[in-house]
């Protein structure tokens, strides 16, 4: 068979490419040839009409929205999680193979558009979750981008000062003053970063209803940011803007008329109705919780810190790069953008100690892992470095019971200690080369150097311990007697 997927996470750097990754061995183990689309960070070209128009089935292999999605109409097709086609690609592979067998002749009906943005058998709650994943994928590199240019011209010309400049800087000044330089850098991350609100709402409509949603979305969001609602407001605006639409993609019309409701009737009607409701109904609601999150944030210290900083850290390990680790990177950005700055701070260290955790325990007792492990852990220590959590999975798809408590446990112990010595961090990615950019480096090195220790400690006690002659055979060299 002539297959092709697409496969697509929130960031759009780990799990798109290792979900890949995996489809096309196992489709080539199975006989078949596959084209697989990566709608990543980094963009790269998509599959053509032509391989399109050639191919007998579809994977979409996606925690995100999927651009262009109309383009696979007609096809045979079958959705998975990105980390189901990563442990169990051939199982897809099967799974598509049953779905081009019984599906019907492709010259029937082209489903409908809603019928594209909700395909069947997708429960409410993972379309809600893959709703707001678009959204976060899209709204990612405007915080990184802002979130560090914005943590440069701090460092270069003071946090103080930078933001005391009224006017853009000139060019001859730029270069004399590192104050004028700082706060050039200031001024255009902070531009940046403004979109973070509009940018999220839009594309969660968009995840809901496509192109059409992306007007009364942005609009959305940025009624929110006037209201003062921020993150929460602009989920709540994404949401609303994208039923909206959804609502008035639903009137059937006749005609030449149907032409023009994609032109006006969905963006006017529809950022209309959506902006009226924000703005009478439930932005300043939303925007009086905003606030009670900035004021719990603020007011954080101690023990309350330490404990934020176990539950953050917990998540962040949990299921590295999946749902639970999105939300509470979300939470570290909704504090970011209320100006609390060291949530973000505990979320990245926690999001950086997984593989580097792996990494040091492949090397200080590799007979307790595989040779495929061994490699993997290799890989682990950039992408710890990087804050990829992603690093880990090969770790954990393969012996999950005693890799994830491991991970959990040095993760929490990292964010906690983060917490506690009230470590800053204003970029909300970048690992280990943003550290120039954080407050209280010391103890914040300390997090995670005992976080990563932890991890390794924990995951060479549990295979030390009744380890199974199963992993043993699967290429793990024999240990010597150990005593715990």
């Amino acid at each position: 068979m002539k297959l092709v997927a697409v496969t697509a996470c929130p960031t759009g750097i780990a799990h798109s490419a290792m979900a890949a990754e995996a489809l096309e061995v196992a489709a080539r183990e199975a006989g078949h040839e596959i084209e697989v689309e990566i709608q990543g960070a980094a963009g790269g070209p998509g599959i053509s009409a032509a391989t399109i128009a050639a191919a007998d089935a579809v994977i979409f292999a996606v925690d995100a929205g999927v651009r262009e999605r109309s383009r696979f109409d007609g096809l045979p097709s079958v959705e998975v999680r990105t980390r189901r086609a990563i442990d169990r690609p051939a199982e897809v592979i099967a799974e598509v193979e049953a779905a081009a067998a019984e599906a019907p002749s492709r010259t029937a009906a082209r489903p409908s558009p809603m019928a594209a943005a909700a395909p069947a058998g997708t429960s409410p709650g993972e379309q809600f979750r893959i709703w707001l994943m678009t959204g976060v994928s899209y709204m990612l590199p405007f915080v990184v981008a802002g979130g560090i240019l914005i943590a440069l011209g701090f460092s270069i010309g003071g946090a103080t000062r930078v933001t005391e400049v009224e006017d853009w800087p000139a060019l001859s000044s730029v270069f004399d003053s590192r104050v004028q330089l700082g706060a050039l850098l200031f001024k255009i991350g902070a531009i940046a970063f403004s979109m973070l609100v509009p940018i999220l709402a839009g594309f969660i409509a968009f995840g809901m209803v496509d192109r059409p949603g992306i007007a009364p979305g942005v609009v959305a969001g940025l009624i929110a940011n006037e209201l003062g609602a921020g993150f929460l407001g602009g989920l709540a605006g994404g949401l609303l803007a994208g039923a909206v639409v959804m609502l008035l993609m639903r009137i059937n019309v006749g005609g030449a008329l149907s032409k023009m409701m994609p032109v006006l009737v969905y963006p006017i009607v529809g950022t209309l109705v959506t902006g009226a409701v924000l703005v009478l109904l439930i932005g300043n609601p939303i925007a009086d919780v905003q606030s009670g999150l900035t004021d719990w944030l603020t007011d954080l210290q101690g023990t309350n810190a330490v404990l934020l900083g176990l539950l953050i850290g917990s998540m962040m390990a949990f299921d590295m790069g999946g749902p639970v680790n999105k939300a509470a990177y979300a939470f570290g950005l909704a504090s970011l953008d209320s100006g609390n700055f060291a949530v973000m701070a505990a979320v990245m260290i926690a999001g950086m100690t997984p593989p580097l955790g792996l990494a040091l325990a492949t090397a200080v007792r590799p007979r307790l892992f595989t040779d495929a492990e061994r490699e993997s852990g290799k890989a682990a220590w950039p992408l710890g470095l990087s804050f990829i959590t992603e690093g880990a999975i090969p770790f954990a798809a393969g012996d999950p019971l005693r890799v994830i408590p491991a991970l959990i446990a040095g993760s929490a112990t990292a964010a906690a200690i983060s917490m506690a010595v009230d470590a800053q961090l204003r970029a909300p990615h970048g690992g280990i080369f943003v550290l120039g950019l954080i407050d209280g480096k010391i103890g914040y090195l300390l997090a995670g150097i005992l976080g990563t220790a932890v991890t390794a400690a924990v995951v060479v006690g549990l295979k030390s311990v009744h380890r199974d002659q199963a992993h043993a055979d699967a290429g793990a060299a024999p240990r010597e007697a150990v005593t715990v």
